[in-house]
């Protein structure tokens, strides 16, 4: 019997790690061959200017960015190789969380067989297929997630107290990644104030030390808000007071669509079932797992009654119900799985190679991926004058072009190029060189006071197999000497 048991191990084993390197290199090549997306670009710059933190998110996007590239210069698959590699590790994670939870049902085989369950459930999402070939805050986000859980169900089992140490450190990387880590770091402390064994782990300096080496991990987006206006943190915690009750059904509907798109609806059947085994558990583990579910859920629903919830914020969820999931002795979870693995690998072939002919209405894909190297080389085209700089008043337009035109001056005009230590641009800067500004077709404000528009150069537009992703404008501009762009301009990087 022995025998028998240790022989299915290996084998489970082998086939576990079979799998996920199979993953890895699918992830790996999509990384190489998507597009950069223009918010991809928009960190990638980030990463040319190492700092604590920046109008939208805290830093660690940045450092992955600029790790990659340093490996593998300022191409797309540099940008992104840090995310199929944290795929990979954060499922090992998912995997030791969930057998090391297996441990209050009593049966080692089943345990190892439902923690197959849970990483087969969290790799079948788009959530992670598709975030595990781009690089996004949700990337590191959901890596040291993945941590915090494995500190946090290693904390119920026999010597688990150094485990508050793992989860500080997961905890506040956490939060350098995404400020949505507050909430199951929140759920984590309610379970130890609400429950006998959390109260008892309380009484100990572990968890005291966890939380002070998470706060310490914090200071430099701290430091980096509080020398910037608390622009970030006023950036993201200003939606907290939005409040609009008579479309709740409209944002909750929203939100509810999104999850079953991003868990896709198989796998997301899995979930919810999970959380009703969660439920029904009644151990102090399972009381965790549903403290840092249900708390987060429960804001991300109280949200929905002022304002849109975006589908991607509760994916910090996921590893946490693909736990759960994994515990579900139902049929169906492979069909659900491989479903899920088929539907990402069908939005990647088509992100990649636009072999559908959809419109840009239908296809998220051509929105933001298609026909960027086609429009940079029609902007080099039009754009002869090696002196000339183009200025871009969207910050994905003009990172895309600092990425895509390494040999031209590329200006980004927007409020928050002044956070950044990129050069600024002046008009004595540019006293006689040529000015371009290029904006979208679906701009109809005037552009800054202090340009001029002396005429329309060109219509130019961005496309995939002919079919129109957006349309752009090319102006000549110059620049009135009376007035000045403040810190509203400043010149991007170029890629080494």
């Amino acid at each position: 019997m022995v025998g028998r048991l240790s022989d299915w191990k290996g084998r489970f084993g082998t086939g576990l790690m079979v799998g996920l390197f199979l993953l890895f290199l699918i992830r790996c090549l999509a990384a190489a061959f998507l597009p950069l997306t223009p918010d991809e670009a928009y960190y990638w710059t980030w990463s040319k200017d190492l700092q604590g933190g920046y109008p939208d998110h805290p830093f660690m996007v940045a450092g992955w960015i600029a790790a990659g590239t340093a490996l593998f210069g300022d191409t797309a698959f540099g940008v992104r190789v840090l995310g199929p590699v944290s795929a990979l590790i954060g499922t090992c994670f998912l995997f030791a969380a969930a057998r090391r939870f297996g441990n209050t049902v009593g049966d080692t085989a089943g345990d190892d067989r439902a923690a197959l369950r849970a990483a087969a459930l969290l790799n079948g999402t788009l959530a992670l297929n598709l975030g595990g070939a781009l690089m996004t805050p949700d990337t590191p986000l959901l890596f040291f997630v993945a941590l915090f859980l494995l500190a946090a169900v290693s904390i119920g089992n026999p010597g688990g107290q150094r485990w508050w140490l793992v989860a500080g450190l997961a905890a506040g990387l956490g939060f350098d990644s995404k400020y949505t880590m507050l909430l199951p770091v929140a759920g984590l402390g309610l379970w130890a104030l609400t429950s006998q064994e959390g109260r008892r782990h309380l009484r100990t300096w572990w968890p005291w030390a966890g939380l002070l080496l998470a706060v310490i991990l914090t200071f430099p987006v701290l430091e980096w808000n509080a020398t910037h206006h608390w622009a970030s943190f006023l950036k993201q915690g200003g939606r907290v007071g939005d409040w609009h009750p008579a479309r709740a059904v409209q944002f909750m509907g929203e939100l509810l669509g999104g999850q079953i798109g991003l868990a896709t609806p198989g796998v997301f059947i899995f979930f919810v079932i999970g959380v009703r085994y969660l439920w029904r558990l009644r151990t102090a583990q399972a009381r965790m797992l549903l403290w840092l579910i249900l708390l987060p859920a429960g804001v991300f629903v109280f949200h929905a009654f002022g304002d849109r919830v975006q589908a991607n914020w509760p994916v910090i969820l996921y590893p946490f119900l693909a736990v759960g999931g994994g515990y579900v002795l139902l049929p169906g979870c492979r069909i659900a799985v491989v479903t899920g693995f088929v539907l990402s690998c069908c939005i990647l072939l088509q992100a990649a190679t636009g072999l559908l002919p959809l419109g840009r209405h239908f296809d998220v894909t051509l929105r933001q991926g298609g026909g960027w190297d086609e429009l940079s080389s029609e902007i080099r085209r039009t754009v002869t004058e090696p002196e000339a700089v183009i200025i871009a008043d969207e910050y994905g337009l003009a990172s895309e072009m600092a990425f895509r035109l390494p040999e031209r001056t590329i200006a980004g005009l927007d409020p928050r190029w002044g956070m950044f230590g990129f050069p600024s641009l002046s008009c004595g800067d540019v006293a006689g060189h040529p000015l371009f500004l290029l904006r979208s077709e679906r701009r109809h404000d005037a552009p800054d006071s202090w340009l001029s528009v002396t005429g329309m150069v060109s219509e130019v537009v961005r496309q995939r197999k002919g079919r129109e992703a957006e349309r752009y404008r090319l102006f000549r501009v110059s620049c009135r000497p009376d007035m000045s762009p403040g810190d509203h301009a400043a010149l991007l990087p170029h890629p080494r």
